[in-house]
């Protein structure tokens, strides 16, 4: 593609913009923080798609943007980078430098749950993970809820330690939106070893926020679940 840089991301992303579809984000995401121009996530990751070549200079540029839509374009096509297997390890340590160093821009569940899993955890994958305990005691809740968020790549491989060590940090979190990401991260690492899961919620469930338990046992039987939420 001739014009490979974030002007041109955005220009063909206003293409689709939509007041109708701009309401329905801001009554669903309900923060005033960010600004919608209304653009259907699918059509954003189709653009991401084409775009996938894009270099992180303008990956980069295109976080600075005010608009949630141009950030989760980002965000779409740092983790099709990061997916893609002829990605070589240079760019990989790139996109995963760039997400840590503008996470100031990755400020929302929906642009964490993009990125973190395959450019952090991806990266993370053969290296020490250090950072994810720093992240995990970060103020900002984006960055706690990567922490969490990464260990997805761990799971997928069978390693399900990273993910109880950091939901065992995160049981006190005051925000709504960790305590989610940390109970369904809790919930697949229980798909995988059901019996840590289990060992897990004896000895936490009875302080665990309401969201994050209910999250954490939906797929266990039904008399299970009664017995965890009892306990609480």
């Amino acid at each position: 593609m001739a014009d490979l840089n974030a002007e041109e991301f955005e220009r063909r992303l206003r293409e689709h913009q939509s007041d109708e579809e701009r309401r329905k984000f801001e009554r669903y995401f309900k923060t005033g923080a960010d600004r919608f121009i209304g653009v259907r996530m699918g059509t954003v990751f189709e653009l991401a798609k084409e775009f996938i070549d894009l270099p992180p200079a303008e990956l980069d540029r295109l976080l600075d943007s005010d608009v949630h839509e141009v950030r989760a374009g980002a965000l779409s096509v740092m983790d099709k980078q990061a997916r893609r297997k002829l990605t070589p390890p240079g760019r990989r340590q790139e996109l995963y430098e760039l997400y840590l160093r503008r996470h100031d821009r990755i400020d929302n569940w929906d642009l964490v749950d993009l990125g973190a899993i395959h450019v952090v955890g991806g990266y993370l994958a053969d290296k020490p993970r250090d950072v994810l305990y720093e992240l995990a005691r970060s103020p900002h809740w984006w960055e706690r809820r990567t922490a969490i968020t990464a260990t997805a790549y761990f799971i997928r491989s069978g390693e399900v330690d990273e993910t109880f060590r950091i939901a065992e940090l995160l049981l006190d979190d005051p925000e709504d939106l960790v305590h989610k990401g940390v109970g369904g991260w809790l919930r697949a690492a229980g798909d995988k070893e059901p019996d840590r899961l289990r060992a897990f919620l004896d000895q936490h469930a009875a302080a665990m926020p309401r969201v994050m338990l209910r999250y954490a046992i939906e797929h266990l039987d039904p008399a299970e679940r009664e017995h965890y939420r009892a306990l609480r």
